[in-house]
C-alpha cells in the first residue's frame, strides 16, 4: 500500500490574495499555505489541492504574507515611552537625558519590557525580532537571559544582540560612568551568552549578534576586537550609524573621519554587519555600504521623532545594501508596530523622490525579505515558500476602513487602515489569534510593567 501521506499541521485558505514575497515575489489569488513541524510545506491557489490539516485558519477576506521581521529595536525603552523631559531636543540631548533612568535596569525589567513589547509586535504581524540592549548596569543580572526567556515563553522568533557601551564621559563619550563597562567584561559576556543561547540549526527561534552601541559609547578598540570575536563565533554585528548629524561631527572631531570611514578602519565594513538608521552617508558612502553588503534597519518614525533626518533608502537599496525596517526603542518611535514602519517608509520613500518612488510592495519587502537579509536569515525568514519557516500573518481587508478599495490588497493593506494582524503565527502556532494574544499572562505582565516603569521613572 502506498503510504498515507500525513497531515499538515496548519492550513490558512481562501485568501483574498497570498503574498509569498519569495523569490519571485508570486501573489496568488484565493491561495493558501500549509506548515508541518513548524515549516511551509506547500504554497497553492485555488487549482491546486491542498493537504488535509489538524487545524484550519479560513483567511477569506484577508491578505496573507509573510511574518514581518523586526531589524532594529530597544525593547527596555519601553518602559520610559514617550517620556516628556526628553522631547525637547534631538538625539544626543534625548540620550543623556535618559541615560539615568536606564542605569536602573535589572532582570526584572528586561523581563516584562520584553514580554510587552515582543507582544506588540506580534500584534502588528511581526514574527521575527531582534533587539539591541546595551544599557548593562552594574548589578543588574542577566538581562538578555530574561529577554530570552520571555520570547520563549511567548513562542516568537528572537534575535537578541549583545550590546555594549564603554567609552564613558569621562573618556570622550556620552554615556555616564553607570552604564559603561569595561572591554574584556564585554567580550567574556559576549562569548557567554553566544554558548549559552545561539542556536545554528536551520529554522531556529533564538540567535544572538553583537553589537556595540555607536562610534560614540565605544572604543575602536572594543570594535575591533567585537568583530574578530564574531568572526572566531560566526555570529553576526550590529551597530548605529550615520544617525545624524552631531554623530557627523563627533567623528570628525574624534576619530578624524567620517563615520563609514570608521566602520571600515574598525574591521567592520563586511557583510557579517547590519546597521540602524543610516540616514547621513553621502554617495560615495552609500556605494562603499552597497558593494560590501553591509545590511541597513530603516528606522521611520524614530528618524522623524527626533528630527534626525530622511534615509536615502532608496539609493541603499539601489546599491545592493540589505534594507529592512526596525521601530526602534519605543522610548523615540513609541509604537512597536512593523505595519506603521512599513506605512511611514512607504510615505517617507514617496516624499523624498516623488509618488512612485516607494509602494506598498516595496515597503513590504523591506518589511519581511529585507529584515530577513539583515538578521542573516535569508531564505529562511521573511518570505512564504517551501522549506521555509512557518511564519505568516493574516490581515483583514474587511470593514469601513477598506470600503472601496477593491483593486489592490497589497496597497490596501498599506495605505487604508491602521490596521493590525487578524492572526499572526510563528513556526505554526498562533501567538495572535483573532486580534488577541494567545499566552494569557498579558494583563499581569501590563500590571509588573506599569510597577518598574513607575519605579525607574521614580524622582527622575
Amino acid at each position: 500500500m502506498p503510504p498515507v501521506e500525513r497531515p499538515a499541521d496548519l492550513l490558512v485558505h481562501d485568501a483574498e490574495l497570498l503574498a509569498t514575497v519569495d523569490d519571485t515575489r508570486r501573489e496568488i489569488a484565493g491561495g493558501w499555505v500549509a506548515v508541518t513541524g513548524g515549516v511551509v510545506t506547500g504554497v497553492g491557489g485555488p487549482g491546486d489541492p491542498a493537504p488535509a490539516a489538524a487545524r484550519r485558519l479560513d483567511a477569506r477576506g484577508c491578505l496573507v504574507t509573510p511574518g514581518l521581521v523586526n531589524a532594529h529595536h530597544h525593547l527596555y525603552q519601553n518602559l520610559t515611552r514617550a517620556y516628556a523631559p526628553a522631547l525637547t531636543g534631538g538625539l544626543f540631548e534625548w540620550l543623556v537625558t535618559l541615560y539615568p533612568l536606564w542605569a536602573r535596569l535589572d532582570e526584572e525589567a528586561a523581563s516584562v519590557s520584553a514580554y510587552v513589547g515582543l507582544t506588540e509586535l506580534a500584534l502588528s504581524g511581526c514574527t521575527t525580532s531582534t533587539d539591541h540592549l546595551y544599557v548593562h548596569p552594574r548589578g543588574g543580572g542577566d538581562l538578555i537571559g530574561a529577554q530570552v526567556a520571555a520570547a520563549r515563553e511567548l513562542g516568537v522568533r528572537f534575535h537578541p544582540t549583545r550590546g555594549s557601551m564603554s567609552l564613558s564621559v569621562e573618556d570622550g563619550g556620552l554615556p555616564p560612568v553607570s552604564v559603561v563597562q569595561d572591554d574584556d567584561e564585554i567580550l567574556a559576556d559576549s562569548q557567554r551568552l553566544v554558548a549559552a543561547h545561539h542556536d545554528r540549526s536551520p529554522h531556529a527561534m533564538t540567535r544572538i549578534a553583537l553589537a556595540p552601541c555607536s562610534p560614540f559609547s565605544v572604543s575602536p578598540d572594543l570594535m575591533r576586537r567585537t568583530a574578530e570575536l564574531a568572526e572566531d563565533l560566526d555570529v553576526r554585528l550590529h551597530t548605529h550609524l550615520a544617525e545624524t548629524r552631531d554623530e557627523d561631527a563627533f567623528c570628525l572631531a574624534t576619530f578624524g573621519r567620517r563615520p563609514v570611514d570608521h566602520l571600515a578602519d574598525v574591521g567592520w565594513l563586511t557583510d557579517r554587519v547590519w546597521l540602524a538608521h543610516v540616514v547621513w552617508p553621502d554617495a560615495a558612502e552609500v556605494a562603499r555600504l552597497g558593494a560590501a553588503r553591509v545590511g541597513a534597519a530603516h528606522c521611520p518614525s524614530s528618524n522623524m521623532v527626533l528630527g534626525s533626518g530622511l534615509a536615502p533608502v532608496a539609493e541603499l537599496r539601489a546599491a545592493g545594501v540589505p534594507v529592512g525596517l526596525g521601530v526602534d526603542g519605543s522610548s523615540s518611535a513609541d509604537s512597536a508596530s512593523l505595519w506603521l514602519e512599513a506605512r511611514t517608509a512607504m510615505l517617507q520613500g514617496k516624499l523624498r523622490h516623488g509618488a512612485a518612488a516607494m509602494s506598498a510592495r516595496d515597503a513590504l519587502e523591506m518589511a519581511t525579505r529585507g529584515g530577513a537579509a539583515c538578521l542573516g536569515r535569508a531564505g529562511e525568514v521573511g518570505e512564504l515558500s517551501v522549506g521555509a519557516c512557518g511564519d505568516l500573518a493574516v490581515w483583514s481587508l474587511e470593514g469601513a476602513a477598506f470600503a472601496g478599495a477593491l483593486s489592490d490588497p497589497v496597497e490596501a493593506w498599506l495605505r487604508c487602515g491602521p490596521v493590525a494582524a487578524r492572526h499572526t503565527v510563528v513556526a505554526g502556532r498562533s501567538v495572535v489569534a483573532d486580534g488577541v494574544p494567545v499566552h494569557p499572562g498579558l494583563d499581569e505582565q501590563l500590571a509588573v510593567h506599569r510597577q518598574v516603569s513607575a519605579r525607574i521613572q521614580a524622582t527622575a
